[in-house]
């Protein structure tokens, strides 16, 4: 615990929903719902005026829907999002070298390492540059919380949401928890909630008073004496510039369950493909590769196989996930299929002599590694990607060299296209062979809607536009 409250959370505010209504005019004050728009799809984030009529992350899409009908509802663009983290991690990097990523929109910041601040003023000020900096820089906002701990740190990043920034002072921390709920602890979900409640503890003062020894003989040695420690608002982690990536995976549900066993084994490959991609970008290789099923009755099996080397081979790992398929049986159905690749190793040439010494041929390796996986083969669940396209249609050609190419395109609502009349847009909707394309751009004027067929040669996929910088 620090005696100055230099650990500063930054929090952007609805993340994904505030970048989509910054890339989109028309959008702006206006309920926006991101995340898959599936019959089995969840909510990822929801914007403020989404919140007011009770839509949160995580709640499943149909309910979201019947809740706010008249939201804007877009698949995700998690190459957009993540252009913007970096962005936003650039400007923490300045303030501290000890800067620890939680997820894309969401860090903590050892501002005492970085020397910029060392009592409550200078943390205050740093907080309110970043502020400043990371709107000028975005266009977006971010709530801050400072304070001697990351716990504390995290809940008053809470309370300053949206666009504010509060400060706790060290000394405090007691005082400030005493009469919130016990959810509000680091590691109490709903069960562990639950299971407090029953033994009469429904607040941090009630885990305080009822002591160590009856936490430990509820929750176990290390839960109940962590738990403790936290309710009397003690926290020593440090902040973690890196953190040791252990796997990287891609997984997808699919609306309706699928049956057909060569399907199942496009989207395997499809899958393998976009892990690599992954893979590739977090500059690792791999030894093991897992596959995950999750079949009708909702039972999930991992099956996974460890090679004599690490690989980031497209078509090493494509056929280990399809030699794990094969010891599956879907004959019921499959909701939800999964790859990874775990046993991560710092990409290195000897990587290519380990493929080798796995049977791999040279001119297979070759072949493959010059074809690295496109940015937008990270998004899961978009379903409308030019590149997995691709990959399953080729999967298909090798199956059945006289099938034609599909004509109809798909457009997944709120992607970027391109018209060689009209220029910049996004995908407000389609269906029944017709796309609905509004034409407008960041910093623009909400821009007219136009419909077209859904394989007009003249609308393309197209690009995100940045958020700051254009007229």
């Amino acid at each position: 615990m620090r005696a100055a409250p230099t650990i500063l959370h930054l929090d952007m505010d609805a993340f994904f929903a505030a970048a989509e209504q910054a890339s989109k005019p028309s959008l702006r004050g206006k309920p926006v719902v991101v995340g898959g728009l599936g019959p089995r799809g969840v909510v990822a984030t929801a914007s403020y005026e989404a919140r007011r009529f009770g839509v949160h992350s995580a709640m499943p899409m149909g309910q979201a829907r019947r809740l706010a009908p008249n939201a804007a509802y877009l698949v995700p663009r998690f190459s957009f999002y993540r252009s913007i983290s970096e962005q936003v991690m650039e400007l923490l990097g300045r303030l501290s070298p000890l800067v620890e990523p939680l997820s894309l929109d969401e860090a903590f910041v050892d501002l005492e390492a970085g020397g910029v601040a060392d009592d409550s003023a200078s943390a205050r000020a740093a907080g309110e540059r970043l502020r400043v900096n990371i709107l000028a820089t975005t266009g977006l906002t971010g709530s801050v919380g400072l304070a001697g701990s990351k716990m504390i740190a995290k809940i008053a990043s809470e309370e300053a949401k949206p666009d504010g920034l509060v400060l706790i002072e060290p000394g405090t921390e007691r005082e400030l928890l005493a009469p919130r709920s016990v959810r509000i602890l680091p590691g109490v979900g709903p069960a562990t909630g639950e299971h407090l409640r029953r033994a009469g503890m429904t607040t941090v003062s009630d885990l305080a008073e009822a002591g160590e020894d009856e936490l430990v003989r509820l929750l176990g040695r290390a839960h109940g004496a962590s738990l403790y420690l936290m309710a009397q608002g003690y926290d020593d982690r440090p902040v973690v510039a890196e953190r040791d990536a252990k796997s990287v995976s891609v997984e997808d549900t699919f609306d309706v369950d699928l049956h057909d066993r060569v399907r199942i084994r496009f989207e395997v490959e499809r899958l393998a493909e976009r892990c690599v991609g992954r893979l590739r970008a977090s500059g690792h290789s791999g030894r093991t590769i897992v596959l995950k099923v999750r079949r009708f009755d909702f039972s999930t099996l991992t099956r996974s196989e460890t090679l004599r080397g690490p690989t980031d081979d497209p078509s090493v790992v494509r056929e280990a996930a399809g030699r794990l398929l094969e010891a599956v049986d879907t004959t019921g159905g499959v909701r939800l299929l999964g790859v990874g690749v775990s046993g991560l190793a710092d990409y290195t040439q000897e990587d290519l002599f380990a493929q080798a010494g796995a049977g791999v041929g040279a001119e297979e390796a070759a072949a493959s590694a010059p074809a690295p996986a496109p940015a937008s083969a990270s998004v899961e669940g978009a379903g409308g990607e030019a590149a997995e396209t691709a990959t399953v249609a080729s999967a298909v050609a090798a199956v059945a060299p006289e099938a034609p190419e599909p004509v109809q395109r798909h457009w997944a609502p709120g992607h970027d296209v391109r018209h060689a009349v009209y220029g910049a847009g996004w995908v407000q909707g389609s269906g029944v062979g017709r796309v609905t394309v509004r034409f407008e751009e960041p910093g623009s004027e909400p821009g007219r809607v136009r419909t077209f067929a859904v394989d007009d040669p003249e609308l393309e996929p197209g690009e995100a536009l940045p958020l700051v910088g254009r007229g």
